[in-house]
């Protein structure tokens, strides 16, 4: 059996990738996708504590937080390939610093 001080480790290692990536890139397909990996690290890090309060005798109240955080995942994928999208027609390009002086 797996303790569950492993699946907060892999979730923490999965947050820190994404916010690491995040801050790095530029591209926003790939500043989009590393908040995706951060989302995941944040279910992994409720799994597993709903796993150790399983042990303790309690509810599965970390299982329908990580569903409610997939759905917001998925909403949130879908609005921001949406807005790559939208923002491919004003320029042929993805950098986030050609963006940040756009003008209304």
């Amino acid at each position: 059996m797996v303790d569950y001080t492993y699946y907060i480790i892999l979730g923490a290692i999965l947050f820190c990738l994404g916010l690491i990536g995040f801050v790095s890139r530029r591209n926003m397909i790939l500043m989009f996708l590393c908040t995706e990996l951060m989302l995941q690290g944040v279910a992994v890090t409720l799994v597993g504590f709903n796993r150790h309060w399983i042990i303790l005798g309690k509810g599965l109240d970390g299982q329908a937080f990580v569903v409610f955080l997939l759905v917001v995942a998925a909403a949130e994928a879908a609005l921001a390939m949406s807005l790559v999208l939208l923002l491919q027609r004003y320029k042929p390009t993805l950098d986030v610093d050609q963006f940040s002086e756009m003008r209304g």
